[in-house]
């Protein structure tokens, strides 16, 4: 993911697009990558989730379009690009995640929502 990539949703917190407003370490790296946490703006949302319209939220990257190579040589890629918003103490917002999650979000620390995820690819 770059500045100002757009992510589907991933959890049922109410967002339905978000876009990438900022990556950690932006100097050094201009990518952000399965397992990161970035800052995202809500571009749409239902009326009745936790987050509205304009909101910045921090998203962890759980689906990436672009391929990724693994340490055994395979590479994972995804259909669309996915995240799932997270408090700012790391847990998700939301109760239900939608979708595979990569299993480079286990290796990230984020183990709660690899744990709401129905599969780990």
């Amino acid at each position: 993911m770059q500045l100002r990539s757009i992510l589907n949703f991933a959890d049922n917190s109410g967002a339905k697009r978000l876009r990438v407003i900022g990556i950690p370490h932006f100097s050094r790296k201009h990518v952000a990558l399965l397992g990161e946490v970035v800052k995202a703006v809500v571009l749409e949302a239902l009326p009745t989730g936790q987050v509205k319209k304009g909101d910045k939220v921090n998203v962890v990257i759980v689906r990436t379009k672009k391929e990724r190579r693994r340490s055994d040589g395979s590479y994972i890629r995804f259909s669309d690009n996915a995240g799932v918003i997270i408090s700012a103490l790391g847990v998700p917002l939301g109760s239900r995640i939608f979708g595979p999650v990569a299993r480079e979000v286990r290796k990230s620390g984020f183990k709660k929502i690899v744990s709401l995820a129905k599969e780990v690819v």
